[in-house]
């Protein structure tokens, strides 16, 4: 039972390791992941340094709204890690995707992550 514990183990460790260079071209982390509407959400990107990099666009959408935002990047002169903040939005489920890309727009990666921004109640 040991020895299939361990394999599986391995296994999972090869499969996740074998994917690991698209997912750490980019990550991001947003905060708060859940709070009440008007909501600031806090995008922190993160980039691995390379001189393809040309661009990175942060996007808050939910099924009513959208916001997006982008900076250029000087390859691997640009910052590792970037904030981006969205002030004020609605009650919604939101998708946050981030976006690097290359020379011509091209994507290079890109990241998601789900939030959930709730409706005051002292709007009642």
């Amino acid at each position: 039972m040991k020895t299939k514990t361990l394999f599986l183990a391995l296994l999972i460790g090869i499969t996740t390791a074998a994917g690991a260079d698209d997912v750490q071209r980019i990550t991001i982390r947003v905060s708060p992941a859940l709070s009440f509407a008007p909501a600031n959400l806090i995008v922190r990107t993160t980039i691995a340094s390379d001189p393809e990099n040309r661009a990175v666009e942060v996007v808050a959408e939910s099924a009513e709204f959208y916001r997006s935002s982008e900076i250029q990047l000087e390859g691997e002169r640009a910052p590792r890690t970037s904030v981006f903040e969205f002030r004020s939005l609605p009650p919604g489920r939101y998708e946050v995707r981030a976006t690097l890309r290359g020379s011509r727009g091209r994507e290079r990666a890109s990241v998601r992550q789900q939030v959930n921004v709730i409706a005051s109640a002292a709007g009642s």
